[in-house]
C-alpha cells in the first residue's frame, strides 16, 4: 500500500497521475498551504525535510519505506511495476528518457521558479523576472522543439519523463509565459489532461490550480 502525503497545488499531483497509470492501490493525506505559501509543519512529522511529495510504501509487515523527490520516487514505481512508464527499448528512447526525467527539475524548474517568485515581488521583483524571462524562454523554445518531432518526450509512449514534464509547463502555462507561441507543447499538455488517469489524479488529489 502507497500512501502519499500530497500538497496542494504542489509536484506531488504527478505522483497521484503515475499511479493512477500503473494502477496501484493508494491513499492520499492532504495537507493545505499555510498563508506564506509555504508546506504545513506537519510535513515535517513525515520526514524531516518537510517537503511534498512525500511516498509511503507500507509493507504487510508493518515497515515502512520512506521516499522523497518526485524523480526518485517516479524511478522507484517504474521498478515497483516491472519497468512500466520506464525508458523506451531504443538506444536513443533511452537517452531522451533519463534527460527529461531529470531536466524537469535540474535545469528548468528552477529557472521557471525564479521567474514565478520574482513576478509577486512589487516592482524590484517584476524588473528581475523580466530579466530572468528570457532565460526560460529558451528552455520553453528547446521544449517545443523536441515535443514537436515525438507524441512523448521518450518517443512514442508515455513514460515517467512525461510525468516528470507535466509540471514545470503546467506552471509554464499558468504563470510563465508559455502560449500559443508554442502549439506542440499546449498539445502535449491537453493530451495530458485528457487522460483518464490523469483525471483520476485531480479527483483524489483536490485543490489544483495548474490544470487548466
Amino acid at each position: 500500500m502507497y500512501v502519499v502525503h500530497h500538497l496542494e497545488n504542489s509536484r506531488s499531483q504527478r505522483v497521484l497521475w503515475m499511479l493512477e497509470e500503473l494502477e496501484f492501490t493508494y491513499e492520499v493525506v492532504r495537507y493545505d498551504r499555510r498563508p506564506d505559501m509555504r508546506a504545513p509543519e506537519a510535513l515535517r512529522r513525515i520526514h524531516p525535510l518537510g517537503k511534498s511529495p512525500v511516498v509511503e510504501d507500507r509493507k504487510k509487515d508493518g515497515r515502512s519505506t520512506v521516499l522523497v523527490e518526485t524523480g526518485a520516487i517516479c524511478e522507484y514505481l517504474v521498478d515497483k511495476a516491472n519497468g512500466r512508464l520506464g525508458p523506451p527499448e531504443d538506444g536513443n528512447g533511452r537517452r531522451q528518457y533519463r534527460q527529461f526525467v531529470h531536466y524537469a527539475e535540474g535545469s528548468v524548474m528552477p529557472i521557471l521558479f525564479a521567474v514565478l517568485v520574482a513576478s509577486k515581488v512589487p516592482l524590484l521583483g517584476r524588473l528581475a523576472a523580466n530579466k530572468v524571462r528570457p532565460m526560460l524562454d529558451v528552455h520553453l523554445d528547446y521544449i517545443e522543439k523536441e515535443i514537436s518531432s515525438r507524441p512523448w518526450f521518450a518517443g512514442k509512449e508515455l513514460t515517467a519523463a512525461d510525468i516528470m514534464m507535466s509540471f514545470p509547463l503546467e506552471a509554464a502555462r499558468k504563470r510563465g509565459g508559455l502560449d500559443q507561441r508554442y502549439p506542440a507543447t499546449i498539445k502535449w499538455l491537453d493530451t495530458i489532461h485528457q487522460r483518464p488517469a490523469y483525471q483520476k489524479a485531480l479527483k483524489r488529489g483536490g485543490n489544483y490550480a495548474f490544470a487548466s
